[in-house]
């Protein structure tokens, strides 16, 4: 599940260059979600983003800098919003766009350690990995 609240601060596009004792900013948090979620091009930038396939935005950059820690740290220095908001993200990719979601899991969760850790959360959840 980290993974999954770790996603979610990519579809906010969360610049997340924070010290231990911060929050992630909130910057993004009223970014319209359904719409980055239906314009493939724009995800699919993210995920490619993210994967190093693609150069970067600003935010892209800041985002797959800070991933590795936010889902080391169960996204602790996530806004509640940012972590509502990755529920909704991890929801979609897996629905709707399953290929990403494992391309994802491959390079940030590649031993399956953070899906096993949170197995009882994502049934919670629904969810069928």
């Amino acid at each position: 599940m980290k993974l999954a609240i770790c996603l979610a601060v990519l579809a906010v596009c969360v610049t997340v260059y924070a010290r231990p004792d911060e929050k992630y900013t909130t910057k993004y948090d009223n970014i319209d979600l359904d719409s980055i979620l239906k314009n493939d091009r724009l995800l699919r930038n993210y995920v490619d983003c993210l994967l190093g396939k693609r150069k970067c935005t600003n935010d892209g950059e800041e985002l797959k800098k800070s991933l590795p820690d936010a889902i080391e740290t169960d996204c602790s220095k996530c806004s509640a919003k940012q972590k509502d908001g990755a529920k909704q993200v991890i929801h979609y990719l897996i629905d709707h766009k399953r290929d990403w979601w494992t391309e994802l899991e491959k390079v940030y969760d590649p031993e399956g350690s953070y899906i096993k850790k949170y197995q009882a959360e994502i049934k919670k959840e629904g969810l069928k990995l």
